[in-house]
């Protein structure tokens, strides 16, 4: 299997996440081309690239950076979303640790590609000492007139400003993000009916994933072609995938977009441990629709090949369980998870979440039968696609996943006794 680092070329050097380490191995290099290049070629650059969101959407880069530069609002702002709370997802927070200055290089790119001139960084509130370190870099960066009114001396003014959330789930939410940025509490906004970029008190907002605004400085050094020479036709490039459960080496490994999911189990993770077997892998952290072991087999970690067999990449949170795995009980540890944040702005979410949790706690306590399996689905169905955003669609999904796929288990649990 070929290896390859592009956000994680730094992540085991010491020290790499100061200033001088880090630029002893190349940052801000890419930010001397870009402004010789001009901000329209760096955008077509990200554009020609293939570049797709790592954030969990997957969509491509391009259409949302053309929409937040075209606006005719001269006042633009880039977020960057630092809110890992999705289980299973761990990816992002070793960026800002190893490599902070990478993330902020990017984040000059972007701002630079887009015309916007203020960049926040929206971190997830239990990341306070990843936070520090962060803050450091910026502080760092700002110390040797890296961010500021003069971005390494060119004509062009960067400013960073970290926003610390306050634990909610539901800020991963784009717009719910940009809420809680506003001051307000973090629910999810109407989708307009038309294409258009995101708005931060009325003004024009590129909201990205920080891992993908951490790949904006290879493709932006090396050259669009560079970044396809890796990955797939439709999923170019790498991503940074976390790797937890039942393996022997748990960890963050990158890999390009097309690698088969057994390979990448085996040769990063060391397999399953314990000479277990194994019964199934959540491919893209908590909320994508879970694999049995034989689509396992069968999966390559891109896009297309995940939506072919009924689930998503995500945010790249393979969570690895082996035949010792009671899929009842995960299920209703991941339901928990999302009755408790359900931001209860829509009521098939707020009621859903709490009604299915329920009763596959009941499935636990042998107090339902097999027809509460098939409410547990009923609800499902409601909850799928009638809300303003896609946190119920994806417990819908979850939970379709885990009870058609392992339904006998479900029922054997129904019929044994405690």
């Amino acid at each position: 299997m070929r290896e390859v680092k592009i956000v994680s070329r730094r992540f085991d050097i010491p020290g790499s996440h100061t200033l001088d380490i880090a630029r002893e191995h190349g940052a801000y290099e890419a930010v001397e081309r870009a402004f010789d290049m001009g901000p329209e070629a760096v955008l077509n650059a990200v554009c020609e690239s293939g570049l797709r969101g790592k954030g969990g959407g997957g969509a491509p880069a391009c259409g949302k950076w053309r929409l937040a530069k075209e606006h005719s609002d001269p006042t633009k702002f880039l977020a960057v979303n630092c809110d890992e709370s999705e289980p299973g997802t761990f990816k992002d927070r070793q960026i800002i640790t190893k490599d902070p200055h990478l993330l902020i290089e990017g984040i000059i790119l972007t701002c630079y590609a887009i015309g916007a001139h203020d960049a926040y960084v929206y971190i997830r509130g239990e990341y306070y000492g990843f936070q520090k370190i962060l803050q450091g870099a910026i502080d760092e960066a700002y110390a040797a007139g890296i961010l500021g009114e003069k971005t390494l001396g060119r004509e062009y003014r960067v400013d960073v400003t970290i926003h610390r959330g306050a634990g909610a789930y539901i800020c991963g939410e784009k717009s719910a993000l940009l809420e809680s940025m506003e001051g307000k509490r973090g629910h999810p906004r109407l989708k307009p009916h038309r294409k258009e970029p995101e708005w931060y008190f009325g003004r024009p907002t590129l909201v990205n994933n920080v891992e993908t605004i951490a790949t904006i400085p290879f493709i932006v050094k090396e050259g669009p072609e560079a970044y396809r020479n890796y990955g797939t036709e439709k999923s170019p490039g790498t991503m940074l995938f976390a790797l937890s459960g039942h393996v022997k080496r748990p960890g963050i490994y990158e890999a390009e977009f097309g690698t088969p999911m057994m390979a990448y189990i085996e040769h990063y993770g060391g397999g399953i441990r314990d000479g277990m077997a194994l019964k199934a892998v959540i491919p893209g952290g908590a909320s994508t629709p879970v694999l049995t072991a034989d689509e396992a087999r069968s999966a390559n970690l891109d896009y297309e090949s995940m939506r072919s067999l009924g689930s998503s990449l995500g945010t790249g949170g393979m969570i690895v369980m082996d035949e010792s795995v009671d899929m009842v009980e995960a299920l209703k540890n991941l339901l928990a998870f999302y009755h408790h944040e359900s931001c209860g702005q829509c009521t098939p979410c707020r009621e859903g979440t709490g009604w299915v949790d329920a009763i596959v706690a009941s499935v636990l306590k042998r107090e339902a039968d097999v027809a509460d399996l098939d409410k547990l689905l009923d609800i499902s169905w409601i909850m799928n696609g009638k809300t303003i955003c896609v946190f119920a669609p994806a417990v819908s999904g979850v939970i379709d996943a885990f009870v058609k796929k392992f339904r006998a288990e479900f029922e054997a649990c129904l019929r044994s006794h405690v």
